[in-house]
């Protein structure tokens, strides 16, 4: 397609994932961006093309388009192309076509054994597997179908056959598991080729607990299932599975795994091609084969991959005569070392992420060890690098490496590889950082699945913390593909707990973690709606609507006569800063009120989805008892018209956020009145945990009290973000004051230096400095509308929205304010300036105006 052309198709993309066009149901949804010289340009209707079948659709959307042709079969292949015509009549030129795949698997399909090794020497036994086969005939296609109970890479002919690392992720293992389909027919051979697999534990093996106490959970030993499908020349097809007649070995160079304590790794056990065809294998072993009784489907969101180096920027010598490297920011990932040394020398890696009295602070991972050991052979230079495991750290200490040179060493970062999607640059550098911490915050804690932390015996994934933050995780990242598919599991947990939705998911801490509580178990309710409110994902909404409703239904069954739910245990406001370091749960705000303020957030949104999904019965259910538990709050929490029994901030920004006024603007005035004035008797310090900061600045931005709002996002007295920063934080921390002003660590059981949820402040970011939010489901129609044009000089945001990039940028001169804003194609925007009595509508474009906030 010509550049030169005013309408133009950048992207086709197949279901939620822009990075693939894998199938992974027979019906995908289908999306592209158009790119248009055109000013207001808007689609009138789209014309798509697979292979022989051609649709024209009387359409305007260009995201979620259902399938239009017959059903996909399995492992169907075909190209696709699209064209459009906007309502001025422009049309473009086919887009260039785009290969489908369709990777899901026939019922039945799936026979392949698991296997393992026969008889492990320890647990957890890492192992090594391998088999040999003939291709007798010219090959067209050949597609790996794996998966793995613990995390596994494979090789053909001694090459892996991807980049992705911690293969397949965590999923709840004993409902759901997912595989990979990688086309490896580049890495096949006429005649004898060999496939390889390294295994070991992961997930599958871990010991989860706490206080020391930690149990496995699914099994003792890794095992793997896979299937090679080959496809011939001559339209045949083959398969080459799992089963008995593999071979395997416990005595390879990887000596041990976990998680939580890291690798061991002894490089002179290496087997030179192991997994090239001819190798002997005598002196290995016959596998253990089982079926395979958990049938996996296709994976659906981004594998985790490598996604950046990070070089040393300081070598310390600690007071102890301890050397560690500095890497400058707080990371998820592990170390790679170019090392030459002697037979048997062994390095040892200690990670940690904060120093304390000069040495590595390591009583904040509490059992975990987060060590990596590496022996050398001594021939020559190595590259060593753990394979299966990961680290949260920005320092390391490097123990056994007396000439160690610091450009030999690099810090890999590991996460789930998502899109970055979106930005926020500001005329202050401290807050530009605190944007940064958050990024990374959630580059290091999206891996596999949403998780709390990922450096300490924890790294779950707690249901809170995902929910808080999935608004500015949307923005930030792509991150669709990613939250639909853990939502999955969401709904597993609750069909195992009588539809409550788990503290985490998936759920490793038995009865305890499937508890019912306000805030975590909402995560089944607001993360769909997030997804169809910043993606236009109504599939999500409409797979997830029966975990949305289960979730309401079982919290309702907990409620008394007076309509209100009362629990023995709630987290409420966990972490409030007036909280004792032992007592993370003791906050300000009754986490009673806390509980029905989400309660009624969790029917309104149910009640919502219900309204997008024509469910005329399901809507008129839920807002009733929406309405019904409006009231019951009113008759507990009201206090003489404009008070909360409660007389916290936490509590106002909640009912401000959770539209509990009863429908009177006045009502909805004095609380924020109410909450500005608690802040700014609190000297404008943070004052609230996990579940009120989220809302706490939208709370008082909307109630007219943004000044306030700006003097808590520039505090930098403990508490507040920006305390975080000037104390070198390079990463969203778990508690405020994770380090104390001193410099040592927080006395709290519980202190991490990675934990986004207290970050979830930059989806207000984005919003209100920024000025880009959704007026309607994935951003179709935008809301462009700064608010802190007092704070700064200048400020840009930009998100690439469904429907292309979106950016606004303003830039102050004293009272004078310049607003540019560009809108992608086929969208529009809501511009809110301050001098005008409603917003001015623009379609695509960039726009630019001028006027003073005096007058305003």
């Amino acid at each position: 397609m010509s550049a030169s052309h005013p309408v133009r198709i950048t992207e086709v993309r197949v279901d939620r994932r822009r990075d693939a066009t894998l199938a992974t149901v027979p019906d995908p949804q289908l999306g592209w961006l158009v790119d248009s010289d055109l000013p207001d340009w808007w689609q009138r209707s789209a014309e798509l093309r697979f292979d022989d079948q051609v649709a024209t659709l009387d359409t305007g959307e260009s995201t979620f388009v259902d399938w239009p042709f017959r059903p996909l079969a399995p492992h169907e292949s075909g190209e696709l192309s699209v064209r459009v015509t906007g309502v001025d009549g422009s049309t473009s030129d086919w887009s260039e076509p785009v290969p489908i795949h369709a990777v899901f698997l026939d019922d039945g399909e799936w026979t392949a054994p698991t296997i393992a090794l026969a008889d492990p020497a320890e647990p957890a036994q890492p192992v090594y597997l391998r088999h040999e086969f003939t291709l007798e005939q010219p090959v067209t296609r050949a597609v790996l179908f794996a998966t793995a109970e613990g995390v596994y890479q494979v090789s053909l002919n001694g090459r892996d056959v991807d980049d992705s690392v911690l293969k397949p992720g965590w999923t709840v293992y004993q409902e759901r598991r997912v595989h990979e389909s990688t086309d490896v027919t580049g890495l096949l051979s006429p005649g004898r080729n060999a496939i390889g697999v390294r295994l070991a534990g992961g997930w599958w093996t871990e010991e989860f607990g706490f206080a020391g106490e930690g149990k496995r959970f699914y099994g003792d030993q890794p095992a793997v299932s896979l299937f090679l499908r080959v496809e011939y020349a001559d339209s045949t097809v083959d398969t080459v599975p799992t089963d008995a007649h593999w071979r395997a070995t416990g005595d390879g160079p990887i000596r041990s795994s976990g998680l939580y304590q890291g690798e061991t790794v002894d490089t002179r056990l290496a087997f030179p091609g192991w997994d090239s065809p001819g190798f002997d294998d005598a002196s290995w072993h016959p596998v253990r084969s089982s079926p395979t009784t958990v049938i996996p489907e296709a994976a659906r969101a981004e594998p985790v991959r490598r996604t950046q180096a990070l070089p040393v920027v300081e070598v310390l010598t600690t007071p102890a005569g301890r050397t560690v490297l500095d890497f400058g920011q707080n990371l998820v990932g592990r170390l790679r070392l170019r090392v030459a040394g002697v037979p048997g020398q062994t390095i040892t890696l200690h990670h940690a992420e904060v120093l304390e009295h000069g040495e590595l602070a390591l009583r904040p991972l509490r059992f975990a060890a987060a060590t990596d050991t590496f022996v050398l052979t001594g021939e020559g230079e190595q590259t060593l690098e753990a394979e299966f495991t990961f680290h949260g750290f920005r320092y390391a200490q490097v123990d056994g490496w007396d000439d160690l040179d610091p450009s030999a060493v690099t810090a890999v970062v590991l996460g789930s590889d998502m899109r970055r999607t979106g930005w926020l640059e500001t005329s202050d550098p401290l807050v530009d950082r605190l944007h940064e911490n958050a990024v990374w915050g959630m580059r290091g804690n999206f891996l596999s699945l949403p998780t709390d932390c990922p450096q300490r015996d924890e790294r779950l994934g707690w249901t809170g913390d995902a929910q808080v933050f999935a608004p500015s995780a949307s923005f930030l990242y792509d991150s669709d593909a990613f939250l639909a598919s853990w939502l999955r599991d969401v709904a597993v947990e609750q069909r195992l707990s009588a539809g409550v939705c788990p503290f985490i998911v998936p759920n490793v801490l038995g009865e305890w973690g499937a508890a019912a509580a306000a805030g975590w178990g909402d995560a089944a309710t607001v993360v769909p709606a997030t997804l169809f409110e910043r993606f236009g994902d109504r599939r999500a909404l409409a797979d997830q609507f029966p975990s949305m409703t289960a979730w309401c239904d079982a919290v309702l069954a907990l409620t008394g006569d007076d309509g209100l739910w009362r629990a023995p245990f709630q987290f409420g406001d966990w972490l409030d800063p007036a909280a004792p370091p032992d007592r993370p749960m003791d906050a300000r705000t009754d986490p009673d009120l806390v509980a029905n303020a989400y309660l009624v957030r969790s029917l309104d949104l149910t009640a919502e989805a219900a309204r997008t999904l024509g469910d005329d019965a399901a809507e008129e259910r839920y807002s009733a008892l929406a309405a019904g538990t409006r009231a019951a709050f009113d008759r507990e929490y009201l206090r003489d018209g404009d008070r909360l029994a409660s007389d916290a901030p936490a509590a106002y920004a909640l009912a401000i956020a959770f539209d509990l006024y009863d429908g009177r603007p006045e009502r909805r005035a004095a609380f924020g009145d109410r909450l500005a004035a608690l802040v700014a008797d609190g000297g404008h310090r943070v004052p609230t945990g996990f579940l009120g900061t989220p809302v706490l600045l939208d709370a008082l931005t909307v109630t007219g009290h943004v000044d306030d709002a700006l003097r808590l996002l520039f505090q930098t007295e403990n508490p507040s973000w920006l305390y975080q920063v000037l104390l070198g934080a390079t990463t969203v921390w778990e508690r405020w004051d994770s380090l104390l002003p001193d410099g040592t660590v927080n006395p709290g059981e519980m202190t991490s230096y990675n934990h986004y949820a207290l970050g979830s402040i930059v989806d207000w970011m984005h919003r209100s400095l920024g000025g880009i939010a959704p007026a309607s489901p994935g951003y179709r129609t935008l809301t462009i509308d700064p608010a802190g044009y007092t704070g700064f000089d200048r400020v840009r945001c930009a998100h690439e929205t469904p429907y292309g990039v979106a950016e606004v940028e303003w830039t102050r001169e004293d009272d004078e304010v310049t607003l540019t804003a560009t809108v992608p194609a086929n969208s529009r925007a809501d511009v809110h300036l301050p001098f005008a009595e409603s917003p001015v509508t623009v379609g695509s474009g960039t726009r630019t105006w001028t006027f003073s906030i005096a007058e305003a």
